[in-house]
């Protein structure tokens, strides 16, 4: 392979159109815009303008509010964990806690921290430890023989 033989793959550049490039290009003479009118010219903005009477995103009342400083968590499902146990991800053996859980991929980030939740079933003995948990999530962790233990807020922050 020499230097001159180098290429992008098929379809990962795409040509730009080029307009306003004469009558052959098909996009001669108005480039694509028509005859006159607001939207031929440049410069002009048209989301929102409703010709000078107030926009409907004015005119509807504001609703609902975000918490600035609200906590996310990483949502990790009973079923999930017991899959990577399965597949050998996960240690049953050992406390299973939110740094091992990122570590095996079970999910990306922990973010504010990690929430268990009972969808799927989970049939191992584990001992986990996570920020947080549904009731049917630790009831169903109880069943299955294992523990699992909740952060305070105090202490996850």
């Amino acid at each position: 392979m020499k230097l001159n033989e180098l290429r992008d793959n098929e379809g990962a550049a795409k040509k730009q159109k080029r307009v306003a490039r004469g009558p052959g290009s098909g996009k001669g003479k108005t480039a694509g815009r028509g005859i006159k009118g607001q939207k031929s010219r440049s410069g002009v903005a048209l989301g929102g303008y409703e010709g000078g009477q107030m926009p409907l995103y004015r005119r509807l009342p504001k609703r609902g509010f975000n918490k600035p400083n609200r906590l996310e968590f990483s949502v990790v499902n009973l079923g999930l964990i017991e899959k990577f146990i399965a597949a050998g991800k996960l240690n049953a053996a050992e406390e299973i806690t939110e740094d091992a859980l990122v570590a095996a991929g079970v999910t990306s980030n922990k973010r504010d921290g990690i929430r268990v939740l009972a969808k799927g079933e989970i049939k191992t003995a584990v001992r986990l430890n996570v920020t947080g948990a549904s009731a049917s999530a630790i009831e169903a962790v109880k069943a299955a023989g294992g523990s699992l233990t909740v952060k305070t807020a105090a202490a996850a922050e």
